[in-house]
């Protein structure tokens, strides 16, 4: 009987979010002989996405570097499309896997089925309900949901959306959220290498005392008036002799501009240069809370015992507003303020926050989604 040969998967990604949850999932590929796995990446965000390569050891078999300043989401996609379509074309895998919810994920599923290459979504499912919060991402992913082959849905609550969208329940996987597995594994390089965070130690030296608060902020659907409110409430907060806020800036000039007209010069604002994963991590160990808009930090922060308040009016991540670990503050000024203190001064709030269950992994997702697929390809150990 003639060997089979490897399955190849062709893992597309752009951003920092998608390297971050991405690279436990293609080192474990790798590690299986029975897969060949190749990496494109569209470079989609250049700097931030090169650092998680380089910590997680990566080096892309293609890289399209399509980021430029200003790009419209009309011209992204066409570069996305026709660049990854051309990568395919070359490669000819037997499946292509995507994650989440970026312009490279929607073009990279949608290059896939324009070939009749089955798609594999690594998070799939999320739904907030509302096409516009957040945008563009909540209908890129229900794009990519309509012609994936395998959804890897993170809880229960996702795969439950997609099953309420005709998808086949057959096709419908809850593994976690690779995101756990990343930040374990970061986590552990970071007590084996304490220099990997040594560029946040001034920091950690200044604030000594204090009680920190980590912020992010840089969604899209903020711009404008969202921004300008989330900026006066850190102000605010920042009165407060005891906090520190520690907040890496978006480098989008739309985030830098609200943030540098209403924060520079407070001496217990941070406003540092995006960091890098290992360092992120290190800021939520260091943190009390965190307040962002991101996505992602939903699901991190509460891994650590973190409370989460979101600056967003809805969240495609329900489970932690669910489980009590994260809250929707939305971004009006009064709302931010009094969530945060009431976590600061009530004991209680805090501890119920920080000790609820986190609903979004164990650590186990990579090779949860590895066994699914060999399953899929008859290769079952």
């Amino acid at each position: 009987m003639t060997a089979q040969h490897p399955t190849k998967i062709l893992v597309v990604f752009g951003t920092r979010p998608e390297a971050i949850k991405l690279f436990p999932v293609v080192a474990a590929l790798k590690a299986d002989p029975r897969f060949d796995c190749k990496v494109c990446v569209s470079a989609q965000h250049r700097g931030m996405l090169d650092q998680v390569l380089d910590i997680a050891g990566i080096t892309p078999d293609h890289d399209l570097d399509v980021m430029k300043p200003d790009q419209s989401l009309d011209a992204l996609t066409a570069t996305l499309l026709t660049g990854l379509g051309r990568v395919m074309d070359g490669e000819t895998p037997d499946r292509v896997m995507v994650q989440g919810d970026t312009a490279t994920a929607m073009c990279g599923a949608l290059a896939a089925y324009y070939r009749k290459i089955p798609v594999d979504h690594v998070e799939a499912g999320l739904r907030s309900g509302n096409i516009y919060h957040p945008w563009p991402e909540e209908v890129n992913r229900k794009i990519i949901g309509a012609m994936a082959s395998l959804h890897f849905a993170p809880t229960e609550v996702s795969a439950a959306a997609l099953i309420a969208e005709n998808v086949d329940p057959a096709r419908v996987h809850v593994t976690g959220n690779t995101v756990i597995d990343a930040l374990q594994w970061v986590s552990t390089r970071i007590a084996a290498e304490p220099e990997l965070v040594s560029g946040l130690a001034e920091i950690e030296a200044r604030f000594a005392g204090k009680r920190i608060i980590g912020v992010t902020s840089h969604r899209r659907e903020n711009f404008g008036g969202g921004l300008e409110n989330i900026a006066e409430a850190i102000r605010q907060i920042a009165q407060r002799d005891d906090v520190a806020l520690v907040f890496p800036v978006h480098p989008n000039p739309s985030v830098r501009a609200v943030m540098d007209a209403a924060l520079k010069g407070l001496p217990n604002v941070a406003m540092i240069e995006p960091l890098d994963y290992p360092h992120f991590a290190r800021l939520l160990g260091m943190c009390e809370i965190m307040l962002t808009d991101s996505g992602g930090v939903q699901e991190e922060a509460p891994a650590l015992g973190r409370p989460v308040l979101v600056m967003r009016e809805t969240t495609e991540r329900p489970e932690g507003v669910a489980a009590g670990t994260a809250k929707l503050v939305g971004t009006d000024v009064t709302t931010i303020v009094t969530g945060l203190f009431k976590l600061l001064d009530d004991k209680a709030a805090y501890e119920s926050m920080a000790r609820a269950h986190n609903p979004f992994g164990d650590g186990q997702t990579a090779r949860r989604i590895v066994e699914l697929l060999l399953r899929e390809i008859g290769q079952e150990a």
